[in-house]
């Protein structure tokens, strides 16, 4: 959960690097919460499913869009920072745009291990987790 609320404070930060499991545990939550939203406009009415000529058309509700268009810029910003982790300028999150091979080699670039050490976009943040970077929350002193 920790992961998925860093994306949502970072909504519009598209510079830096994300980690693979910052990316997909942003992902996971956002199947889960689109699904869980589905589930209910489904049972509220505002969500459809229709049987067109043989094939199945679901159409999202009121819920589940508007849950869309809020995390919209923040999946976008995650997906950029993470290949820019892999060392891969942002742009090439337009090849979401070309049906199925496009989407296949973004897939492949989010899986794959991020450089070591620094690039042009930023220091590993793995490296910063494990050299002791400063912690979110300041530790108290003992009395």
């Amino acid at each position: 959960m920790q992961w998925y609320l860093k994306a949502l404070k970072q909504y519009a930060d598209f510079g830096g690097r994300a980690r693979r499991t910052e990316f997909w545990m942003f992902v996971l939550f956002n199947v889960l919460a689109s699904a869980v939203l589905g589930l209910v406009d489904r049972l509220i009415g505002t969500a459809s499913v229709v049987d067109a000529r043989g094939t199945l058309v679901v159409t999202p509700g009121l819920l589940q869009g508007l849950y869309g268009l809020a995390v919209l810029i923040p999946a976008i910003a995650v997906a950029v920072r993470r290949l820019h982790d892999t060392d891969r300028s942002g742009w090439w999150a337009l090849l979401y745009l070309v049906p199925l091979v496009g989407q296949i080699v973004l897939i492949v670039f989010w899986v794959i291990e991020g450089t070591r050490g620094p690039n042009r976009f930023g220091p590993d943040p793995k490296q910063d987790v494990a050299v002791g970077a400063p912690s979110p929350t300041p530790q108290q002193p003992a009395a």
